[in-house]
C-alpha cells in the first residue's frame, strides 16, 4: 500500500495514519519480544543460543517484519529510522510523532509480556534482554558504537527503501542481514540495541536503567547522520513522500 500523503483527504489521512500507526506498534512489539526473548532463552539454556543465535533472532525477525509490514507503514519499528525518514522528508512531523509513540507503546507491551513468559530467575540475570554495556566499556564508547552501528543500519534502510530503486523483494533480507551483522559486532560490547524502543521495553519491565541514555543518544545521532549522508548522495533526486516507505 503506497500512500501519497499529500493527496489524501483529511478523513482518508486519518484512516491511513491509524493503519500505519498500528502497523508500527505491532512490528515493534514483535521485534522487541523476539529479540529480548532470544536473550532470555540463552539465559534459560545456559548459553546455548549464543551471540550468533541472538543476532539471527533479531535479524530474521526484522527481515520478516519488513517483508510483512513494509508495504503498510514502511516497517520502521525504530525511532532512529523514523527520525532519519523525517529528516529526508519521507514522512512529516505528525506522522513521525505517531510512529514513535506507537513504537514505544509496542515495545513497552512486549517488555511486560516477557515478564509473563519467563520466570524472574531466568530474566533477572540478563535484565529481561535489556541492552547493557560490556565489562570495561565506557559510556562514551557505548554511545559511539551505538551511533556507528545505527548509522550503518539506517543508511542501508534509506538506500534500500526511501529512493524506491532497490527491488522490494530483497528489502527484508538485506535489512535483516545488516541488523544481524551489527549485533555480531556490537552485541558483546553494548548489546547492540540500535533502537531506543527495543531498549526501552525490557528496561522498563525489568526496572533496569543503567546507562539507558546510551541507547537513545547513540541510535538517534546515528539515524540523523545516516539521513544527512543519504540526502547528500541522493541530492537532486526526487524522494518519496510515501508514509509506506522508509
Amino acid at each position: 500500500m503506497d500512500v501519497n500523503w499529500r493527496r489524501l483527504l483529511p478523513a482518508q489521512l486519518g484512516h491511513e495514519l491509524a493503519v500505519c500507526t498500528v502497523s508500527e506498534g505491532v512490528g515493534t512489539f514483535v521485534l522487541t519480544f523476539m529479540g529480548a526473548a532470544a536473550i532470555c532463552t540463552d539465559s534459560y539454556s545456559g548459553g546455548q543460543v549464543g551471540v550468533i543465535g541472538i543476532a539471527l533472532a533479531h535479524g530474521l525477525t526484522l527481515a520478516a517484519i519488513v517483508s510483512a509490514l513494509g508495504h503498510v507503514s514502511g516497517a520502521h519499528v525504530n525511532p532512529a529510522v523514523t527520525l532519519g525518514a523525517l529528516f529526508v522528508r519521507v514522512i512529516d512531523l505528525s506522522q513521525a510523532l505517531a510512529y514513535i509513540g506507537a513504537q514505544l507503546a509496542g515495545a513497552l507491551i512486549a517488555g511486560l509480556m516477557l515478564t509473563a513468559t519467563f520466570g524472574a530467575d531466568v530474566w533477572h540475570p540478563v535484565h529481561l534482554g535489556a541492552p547493557v554495556l560490556g565489562p570495561g566499556v565506557e559510556v562514551g564508547t557505548g554511545v559511539l558504537l551505538e551511533m556507528v552501528l545505527t548509522f550503518v543500519l539506517v543508511f542501508v534502510i534509506l538506500q534500500m527503501a526511501a529512493n524506491g530503486r532497490a527491488p522490494r523483494h530483497v528489502h527484508g533480507l538485506v535489512i535483516g542481514a545488516t541488523m544481524a551483522a551489527a549485533i555480531l559486532v556490537g552485541g558483546p560490547l553494548t548489546g547492540a540495541a540500535l533502537n531506543p524502543a527495543r531498549a526501552l521495553g525490557p528496561a522498563f519491565a525489568a526496572g533496569y536503567w543503567t546507562a539507558h541514555y546510551v541507547y537513545w543518544l547513540g541510535p538517534l545521532l546515528g539515524g540523523v547522520l545516516a539521513s544527512v549522508l543519504y540526502g547528500y548522495l541522493n541530492s537532486g533526486e526526487s524522494m518519496s513522500v510515501s508514509g509506506a516507505r522508509r
